[in-house]
């Protein structure tokens, strides 16, 4: 009974075998078609008692072989660090600007333009002064009186004394300048003075003294120290001073205010310090 069972065993392992698989040909186009592909037979493919299939080894075929050897991991890109970069500022040197002293205002311009129209109103009043000391002696009347008029105009006696008394109410001016008009009443004597000597000038000029003599020059001066228009020109430059420097030292007052306003304003900015301006 026991060769019977050997028998028996040996016949249900030949009627069970498997043949060997073949060997498949290479796909076309494949980079290993000349290499051979092993399969071979896995004895654990059937489970105990079932036998109703039989599954081979996963064949793995070079393609794809070929395709797990070329995927290409790309790296990771990894981002730089960015460290912060804190800037320190070095605090900066603020210049401030003194504010500058106010310089003061004059009022020599002004004495320089009134005077003009003093030299104006001087010139009217003295060509009338002599047209009618000349209308006494006969010389001059209401049918010659414009020729006469004209004719002055175009003389040295006239312009001299004219010229003469705006040189020094000028000068006065400009050293009085915002003085008070006390100044100009005292100091007008001199205006006065120079106005008397102008008319001097003036007569000469008109004799003309470049073609006299010493003594005829002094003759002409001697003869004209106690006339009626030099005595005149003397009486206008005084008193045109006096009035038309009280006009000059009204304005000169008020300049001398603004100059002290200025300088007060300049000394509170002073106290007060600098200050920085937001721009």
């Amino acid at each position: 009974s026991a060769a019977h069972d050997t028998t028996a065993a040996h016949d249900a392992t030949a009627a069970y075998a498997v043949e060997p698989a073949t060997t498949a040909a290479p796909a076309a186009g494949s980079l290993y078609a000349d290499d051979p592909v092993d399969e071979t037979y896995t004895p654990g493919a059937y489970s105990s008692g079932d036998y109703s299939s039989a599954a081979a080894t996963e064949v793995v075929t070079p393609a794809a072989s070929q395709d797990a050897a070329t995927e290409v991991v790309a790296p990771a890109v990894v981002a730089p660090v960015v460290t912060p970069v804190v800037e320190t500022s070095t605090p900066q040197p603020i210049f401030v600007q003194a504010p500058e002293a106010p310089r003061p205002r004059g009022n020599r311009a002004a004495a320089g333009l009134i005077g003009l129209l003093a030299a104006v109103v001087f010139g009217i009043l003295y060509l009338a002064a002599a047209l009618g000391l000349r209308a006494l002696d006969g010389d001059v009347t209401g049918a010659n009186v414009g020729t006469e008029a004209l004719a002055a105009l175009g003389s040295w006696w006239f312009w001299v004394p004219v010229v003469v008394f705006y040189l020094a109410f000028w000068l006065l001016g400009a050293i009085i300048n915002r003085g008070s008009w006390a100044h100009w009443v005292i100091f007008g004597l001199f205006v006065g003075l120079a106005s008397y000597g102008g008319h001097l000038l003036g007569q000469l000029f008109q004799a003309p003294f470049w073609q006299l003599t010493a003594s005829q020059g002094e003759e002409v001066v001697r003869g004209q120290l106690l006339a009626p228009l030099a005595i005149v020109a003397f009486v206008l430059g005084r008193e045109l001073t006096i009035w038309f420097g009280g006009w000059v030292a009204a304005r000169g007052k008020r300049v001398s205010e603004l100059n002290r306003e200025a300088q007060r304003e300049y000394e509170r900015t002073l106290e007060a310090g600098p200050r920085l301006h937001q721009g």
